[in-house]
């Protein structure tokens, strides 16, 4: 495996089965999970809905790439295109987010004549050739290479940078304003590609109606807006469906991207766009392993699960008490400078104690201790990884949030 393929922990962790929202790994010990699997075990490991679906249409056919009908892909791109908000909708399914978002970036690129991509600084699109070179975080961007020009822009964090002394309605005055001053030192870029709440950068957001302003903007120049929904969609921040409903005035995206949750740990991506945004590709194009029978059954499987046990309500209860439980826990921990988040979708910031500086090493070392109580969470953040990442499986139980929240307060405290 290369260098910097990275691994959690100093003694790094085999993960061999797991159930509900717990695993096990390879010396017995069992774990309550919280992080799963970085957001993409949505429902609950081994979810019998989810593993009977597939084991049945393995037993079918396993593969047989787009060039096929394929009856799973059809009705879950139905589903998912009427879930989605956007008119006339298309959807064209990928192996990954970072795949769903090259994607997009293709369509608007093409759809506008341009190159020119709008992005928020402290974000994260993907590892592919033109999605690092979107993101606004060096931590995850190895190169300057692009075949895009990249133009960041203000909004993503509420609470560092320049406007962060700002009131929210002043505060989004301020990022509208600097768009509008960006867009005049510039060609018309073909889209702003957005996550309505980072993920990577340690689960910041901006005020709600930032994007809607945006899209006022965006609109009078014929700028695309593209919603990475790949963390935040199917209801994990428990108040909207899809991130972008938290920006909602101005209409929804004119494409849309989503990955992770759909396949509870199935391989899928995937884009939804306006038809005319997703037809103006002029030539041929096929996917070998996107929508592949196997993971539209789970998609399917998973998305129906969610929707009858209405998992998007479980994580507006169950995470609106776990947040206020870990808020609780913060206000008494010198270094816990923030405790932010929607549903079941949580960061913990870790600073040096008196300060607003970034504690990277306590992040790891709270991660580490964590791990020692039996809980496995995740971390990220923008100038620097020191933020505490929460999101287990939108099936979590109450008891369980408050068994997770004392493991997390006694590593917060010995640490």
């Amino acid at each position: 495996m290369p260098d910097w393929l990275t691994l959690y922990y100093d003694r790094p962790l085999e993960i061999t089965h797991g159930e509900g929202r717990h695993v096990w790994d390879a010396d017995g010990n069992r774990y309550l999970d919280f992080f799963g699997g970085i957001l993409t075990t949505m429902t609950a490991h081994a979810l019998p809905e989810v593993t009977k679906a597939v084991s049945e249409q393995a037993g079918r056919i396993i593969h047989s790439s787009t060039l096929y009908l394929n009856r799973p892909m059809v009705e879950l791109a139905e589903r998912i295109a009427t879930l989605s908000g956007i008119p006339d909708a298309r959807v064209f399914f990928t192996t990954s987010g970072t795949e769903a978002n090259d994607t997009a970036l293709m369509l608007a690129t093409t759809y506008r004549a341009s190159n020119q991509i709008l992005a928020m600084r402290n974000s994260y699109h993907g590892r592919s050739f033109s999605t690092v070179s979107i993101t606004g975080n060096r931590g995850w961007s190895p190169t300057s290479l692009s075949p895009l020009q990249t133009l960041y822009v203000h909004g993503g964090v509420r609470d560092r940078g320049p406007y962060a002394h700002l009131g929210d309605e002043a505060f989004i005055a301020a990022c509208v304003a600097d768009l509008e001053d960006l867009l005049g030192h510039t060609r018309a870029p073909a889209a702003l590609i957005a996550e309505p709440v980072q993920g990577v950068g340690g689960f910041t957001a901006p005020p709600d109606g930032l994007y809607a302003a945006f899209r006022e903007v965006l609109d009078r120049h014929g700028i695309l807006w593209i919603s990475d929904e790949v963390q935040t969609g199917w209801g994990r921040t428990g108040e909207h469906f899809w991130g972008w409903q938290a920006h909602a005035a101005s209409g929804p995206p004119d494409l849309l991207t989503f990955a992770k949750g759909i396949g509870n740990g199935m391989s899928i991506g995937g884009v939804v766009a306006r038809a005319d945004i997703m037809n103006c590709l002029d030539t041929n194009s096929i996917s070998t392993f996107g929508g592949s029978p196997v993971t539209m059954a789970a998609g399917l499987a998973n998305l129906s699960y969610l929707l009858e046990h209405d998992l998007q309500g479980n994580a507006r209860r169950v995470g609106g008490l776990l947040i206020e439980r870990l808020r609780g826990i913060g206000a008494g921990v010198a270094a816990v400078r923030e405790v932010r988040g929607r549903g079941l979708m949580i960061g913990v910031e870790l600073v040096e104690p008196g300060t607003d500086e970034a504690s990277p090493e306590r992040a790891a070392a709270v991660l580490e201790a964590a791990r020692e109580g039996g809980l496995l969470i995740g971390k990220g953040g923008g100038h620097n990884t020191s933020v505490l990442r929460i999101a287990p499986p939108l099936s979590l139980t109450v008891a369980e949030a408050e068994q997770g929240a004392a493991i997390l307060e006694q590593a917060l405290r010995g640490v």
